[in-house]
């Protein structure tokens, strides 16, 4: 049921669940990023509507099944399955891309490197189910875009014939208009009408035996989305599996949690790691001792891997993001208007922490003019114009405020930034430009934490 899922045990226990019939309408699978949560839910929504498995009255489905059900689900276009929340997906497909122009360079493994390939676009076009933008004006905007790379599905396997120069000229083609799509129709922050939506789709009648719902990334929702999503978990439809993923557990509503069973994921061992990534992407084998920095500091694991294809590394946004937190921290403290052996220490403790990993990069002190802030960032990063780079850089802002009080909790601070952050996600999302974006978010933040501190 899961033998391509490697090094997760958690993955025998959902089997076994499935098989006794011991697994709920609800589950969370929860765990560090590129573990196998998201390639385990979509194998459990095949698994749930599995033709073959049902005719035979087996308890579960072979992983080589060639019912017409099960084929729809490999291609992600079965109806009763529908796919919400963001993921990297412009650096998998990135990564996916150039393994499939070295499979037709090197003349082998090609029909493997092409399903990974398509599998990987069709994981973006599955956010855009017409029932989830219903009444949308913005969908009629990214219709064509949405065409294109469908039409560009279709002609992948033709590229194999096609040689290896061709292939990446197409397959870079093919990246531009899927790093689009997404920038223009991916929020970070799952909206609320989507989860209505959703809930709707929930409530109609499958056209098989079972529908799964799967939202990835559930930490990231708009406030209104949580409690939209919190009434569908209270009282699921009958014919409904709804699968949450998260690499934040403690982000979910407590809520939520008690309403879902967890199944934990492992950060898998670099040997693991490695063999994921020959399978997938037709990785090297890695030399390890002569690798041995690498695979100390995580460079072997898919997350590395795939990062690799974004323009700007996360070694480049960690000290941008520091330097917008030392200076929406100093900001706040001018605002406080208080001595500085009077200031929260919340806030000195992250302008203590962010400002000597901003300068250590060459970027300075912080700034009170946040324009200057924003023109920096945006240099910095071509203008965020892969939506995955926004994304990451969201999340390791929100890291290191996490590591800047560390020792000690503050959850209203730490909400203020979790609020904002998913604010600035959305507002790109709903067509702010980056610079808008950015500016918000620093005066939110700012404005927050003085009317917090202001009491």
């Amino acid at each position: 049921m899961f033998d391509h899922i490697l090094g997760q045990p958690a993955t025998a226990q959902l089997a076994a669940d499935f098989e006794q019939g011991r697994l709920p309408p609800s589950i969370l699978l929860a765990g560090p990023a590129a573990s196998g949560k998201g390639t385990t839910a979509l194998e459990l929504a095949r698994v749930f509507s599995c033709a073959g498995r049902i005719s035979a009255g087996h308890s579960s489905a072979g992983a080589d099944c060639d019912c017409p059900s099960c084929a729809r689900h490999r291609l992600l276009s079965h109806p009763d399955l529908l796919c919400l929340g963001s993921r990297d997906f412009s650096a998998e497909i990135a990564g996916a891309a150039d393994a499939f122009a070295r499979a037709v360079d090197a003349g082998r493994e090609m029909e493997a490197r092409e399903r990974t390939f398509i599998l990987s676009i069709k994981k973006l076009l599955a956010r855009f189910a017409v029932v989830l933008w219903e009444d949308d004006p913005k969908f009629g905007k990214l219709t064509n875009l949405i065409l294109a790379l469908e039409e560009d599905v279709e002609e992948i396997s033709a590229l194999k014939k096609s040689g290896a120069e061709a292939a990446r000229k197409r397959c870079a083609a093919i990246l531009k208009d899927a790093v689009k799509l997404e920038a223009e129709g991916i929020a970070d922050a799952i909206p609320i009408n989507q989860i209505r939506r959703a809930a709707a789709w929930a409530h109609l009648a499958p056209s098989g035996t079972r529908k799964t719902m799967i939202i990835e990334n559930a930490d990231r929702m708009q406030e209104g989305a949580r409690n939209s999503l919190l009434k569908i978990l209270e009282e699921p439809p009958a014919a409904v599996s709804i699968i949450l993923a998260t690499c934040h557990e403690q982000a979910l509503l407590p809520t939520i949690l008690s309403r879902v069973r967890p199944y934990r994921f492992v950060q898998r061992p670099l040997e693991t790691e490695a063999e994921v990534m020959r399978r997938v992407f037709g990785a090297r084998e890695p030399d390890y001792e002569k690798d041995a920095k690498g695979a100390k500091d995580g460079g072997l694991s898919i997350t590395a891997h795939l990062k690799t294809f974004l323009p700007v590394t996360d070694e480049t946004l960690r000290p941008l993001a520091a330097y917008l937190a030392a200076s929406v921290a100093m900001t706040t403290a001018l605002s406080l208007r208080r001595p500085a052996s009077a200031l929260p220490w919340e806030l000195v403790a992250l302008g203590k922490y962010a400002a000597p990993i901003a300068e250590a990069a060459g970027l300075g002190r912080p700034v009170k003019n946040m324009q200057v802030l924003i023109e920096k960032l945006l240099a910095s990063t071509g203008n965020f114009e892969m939506r995955g780079l926004f994304s990451r850089f969201l999340q390791i802002l929100l890291a290191l405020v996490g590591e800047s009080c560390a020792t000690r909790f503050s959850p209203a601070y730490l909400d203020i930034w979790r609020d904002c952050a998913a604010e600035a996600g959305a507002s790109l999302y709903y067509n702010q430009k980056p610079a808008a974006t950015l500016n918000r978010l620093t005066i939110e933040a700012r404005r927050a934490m003085t009317a917090l501190w202001r009491v």
